[in-house]
């Protein structure tokens, strides 16, 4: 596949009744840029027609790529297939919901051009519910206390990318993958430029609070050991709890004021039980991390692809 000069990349899940608007809009957004670009977009097993209406457009241009993951892998995933078929000098990346507006590649296209590797798009007036926006703010909270890194709750995403950290991005092999956690880990110099949060074109988000929490859960325990070292620091403080009461037990077993052994089974069964079984947990989460990585199984299964030589 020849060598273009900007991608843009979209994964997409139920989707169907905007990839069309979609094509159109970036289309329109990109020409005054260049000619030269492509349109990358990943059907990540979407449930309703999104891969036929992909198909339809990648038959009236060849611009425009399709990607066809064999189940649903999830958006962190989609999108590194898709930035594995990138050909471009420079890559967007944005979702399919059209709340990222095409028309702001060309502020991001041009602010790249000032000498950025990275143009992240700032979303001033985020369009979500009020329960999403105290979830990510509270997210992005215990994340930065967790790992130590700095997110900023306003950036996702949507953004341009030269093709020099894409290349470094497509080689990172971590199983649990978040995309703005992960492009942070690269360095590269960044900044970030105001953007218009749309309303989501129609339908809404496929993240369900449990999906949510799983992805937090992923990024702080892929980023972070500071959860085993607050289970370290916790059992510390139960102890000399434990210490306390063992002291207040023996002061009580001489008073004879609590049946005999009740004070001893009590310390034993309920704090040194549930210290153990807390740490237990934390060091188990980090274990199940380790399982899936060293599996080595791949990150996204792409079953049919179009207008993509294959590489």
């Amino acid at each position: 596949m020849d060598k273009v000069h900007l991608s843009i990349v979209s994964p997409e899940y139920k989707g169907a009744s905007m990839v069309a608007e979609l094509v159109s809009r970036i289309r329109a957004a990109v020409t005054p840029i260049t000619e030269d670009f492509e349109i990358i977009l990943v059907n990540d097993c979407s449930p309703d027609d999104t891969w036929e209406r992909i198909k339809e457009q990648c038959a009236a241009d060849p611009r425009v790529r399709g990607v066809n993951l064999s189940r649903n892998f999830g958006e962190n995933y989609a999108i590194s297939a898709g930035l594995s078929f990138v050909q471009g000098d420079w890559v967007i990346v944005m979702d399919c919901d059209l709340q990222n507006r095409p028309e702001d590649i060309p502020l991001l296209y041009a602010k790249a051009q000032e000498g950025y590797d990275i143009v992240y798009a700032q979303r001033m007036q985020k369009k979500f519910s009020l329960f999403r926006r105290a979830a990510s703010s509270l997210y992005h909270a215990v994340f930065q206390w967790l790992s130590g890194m700095k997110q900023d709750s306003s950036i996702a995403e949507f953004g341009i990318y030269s093709g020099k950290v894409i290349a470094e991005y497509v080689k990172l092999p971590e199983v649990a993958r978040s995309f703005g956690s992960l492009i942070t880990t690269l360095g590269f110099k960044s900044t970030a430029i105001p953007v218009t949060h749309a309303e989501r074109a129609e339908g809404k988000s496929a993240y369900s609070v449990r999906k949510l929490l799983k992805i937090a859960g992923d990024v702080i325990l892929s980023n972070s050991n500071k959860p085993l070292k607050l289970a370290v620091k916790l059992g510390l403080v139960i102890v000399l709890f434990a210490f306390v009461l063992i002291v207040y037990s023996v002061i009580e077993h001489f008073s004879a004021t609590l049946p005999e052994g009740f004070s001893s089974t009590f310390i034993s069964i309920w704090l040194l039980g549930g210290l153990n079984i807390l740490i237990l947990g934390v060091v188990g989460l980090y274990v199940d991390r380790i399982f899936n990585q060293v599996k080595g199984r791949p990150l996204f299964i792409v079953s049919e692809t179009l207008n993509i030589d294959k590489k």
